[in-house]
């Protein structure tokens, strides 16, 4: 048993509450639990409490063992002090507060229902390699607490993106432009070559671009020099084209005092990737959208629907050469920016991207509107979204497919079924009968 597994059992007080009494035989009435502390001190805050012919706010604290409030060095921590009601599973030693008063406690072992603690321990101890611990009792919730799960995992996730593209516009000094700038060019490694793009951007900023990006040629030349993509070797040696892009660079180079080639040929992932995911394939695709996109941030801000989207990042192609060319020197014809990578695009950068410029200003308005275009967007197939539709997920658009992938990493990898609406689902169906006692 974990000590989360009482947090659950106290927050929604499900145990037998008939004659419920301290271990030293006081009455106790519980007039409100208290609220969940996220931060350091007593695991619930602001509870009311009767016991015996007093009323009592104050904190509660949790332990499996009551002796685990000095393996938690509590006693020497003034802010335990405020505890009223010590609930634990076994209370096998009395505790204390600095001044030496009792603190009164609560045992629930004998009064936790065996099916909760049953339903519990099959959630929990699950085998690892076993994808979903809830797999065998899902039939038994209803499709609406799965939808209303999948929504709310949904929105977590893209709050979170929304949170990290702030940070990143507070590090930017507050430029929206900045901000979209770098997170589309780390948006374009689509994962395997993520990273790499992003130390490009910051090797290119925003400023730098923004004088050469009428200038394609100029453009081409300073992302794909610092990239290291124009070093010359056996495969481009007598390539004019790059040759040309070539001088162009060491003269922006030395105009902006720029170190040579920022990045170097073995930094950028080309394992298990299709050659029009290559990365230089991906930067001849930003060359074409920062020459031809000259507000990137306003225009994705709005626009007002998918298929406006699709029409800001399909119509600006890339230069002719990287058209036909899937690394420097190595001809191919490449395919342009497919539907399913604008579909992406569209997920992990403009979607966030609005819901981090909403929040400052304060449009929940657009917020909704942000998130809807998810429901726009085809559903994503996996490994793990295709096991939650077989096991009888809606998984119809993106909004579905971003909602089950949040569901799956947040809660189910990580066994967080105590914070789950399915798991809690679960575990309250077999606390019912004790509910109302």
């Amino acid at each position: 048993m974990r000590e989360d597994f009482l947090h659950y059992v106290w927050q929604h007080q499900y145990f037998d509450k008939a004659d419920l009494r301290t271990t030293a035989g006081e009455e106790i009435q519980v007039l409100r639990p208290g609220q969940r502390n996220a931060d350091a001190g007593p695991d619930f805050l602001n509870a009311r409490l009767r016991l015996g012919e007093v009323e009592w706010n104050g904190a509660v604290e949790i332990h499996l063992r009551a002796s685990d409030w000095q393996r938690h060095r509590h006693q020497t921590d003034a802010k335990y002090d405020q505890v009223v009601l010590h609930v634990v599973h076994t209370a096998d030693a009395d505790i204390y507060r600095t001044n030496g008063s009792l603190i009164p406690a609560l045992a629930l072992a004998p009064r936790l229902a065996p099916d909760l603690l049953g339903r519990y321990e099959a959630l929990v101890q699950a085998p690892a390699a076993a994808p979903l611990p809830c797999a065998p009792l899902l039939p038994q919730v209803p499709q609406l607490v799965r939808t209303m799960m999948t929504e709310r995992a949904l929105l977590e996730r893209i709050e979170q993106k929304a949170d990290m593209l702030a940070e990143l516009h507070a590090h930017l000094g507050h430029d929206w432009e900045a901000t979209a700038y770098h997170a589309l060019m780390a948006a374009f490694g689509f994962q395997k070559n993520s990273e790499p793009l992003a130390r490009l951007a910051k090797a290119v900023p925003l400023p730098v671009v923004r004088r050469h990006r009428h200038d394609a040629r100029q453009l081409e030349a300073l992302l794909f020099g610092q990239a290291g993509f124009l070093v010359e070797d056996e495969a481009t040696a007598g390539d004019d084209y790059l040759a040309d892009l070539r001088l162009e660079y060491e003269f922006l180079r030395h105009k902006y005092s720029l170190a040579p080639s920022a990045l170097a040929a073995h930094e950028w992932n080309y394992l298990r990737l299709r050659p029009a995911n290559f990365p230089a394939v991906r930067l001849g695709q930003l060359v074409g959208l920062l020459h031809r996109r000259p507000a990137l941030f306003d225009a994705l801000l709005t626009a007002g629907s998918v298929a406006a989207l699709t029409e800001f990042f399909g119509s600006a192609p890339a230069p002719a050469y990287w058209q036909a060319h899937f690394r420097p020197g190595r001809p191919g014809k490449v395919p342009g920016l497919g539907k399913s990578s604008i579909a992406l695009l569209i997920t992990n950068v403009v979607v966030p991207l609005r819901v981090a410029y909403a929040r400052q200003v304060g449009q929940p308005a657009l917020v909704e509107s942000s998130v809807a275009l998810l429901s726009e967007l085809p559903a994503e197939h996996n490994q793990y979204t295709d096991l939650y539709q077989d096991l009888g997920f809606e998984h119809r658009t993106a909004a579905d497919s971003q909602g089950l992938l949040a569901m799956h990493k947040g809660y189910c990898q990580p066994r967080r079924c105590l914070h789950c609406a399915i798991g809690g689902r679960l575990l309250g169906g077999g606390a019912k009968s004790l509910i109302n006692r």
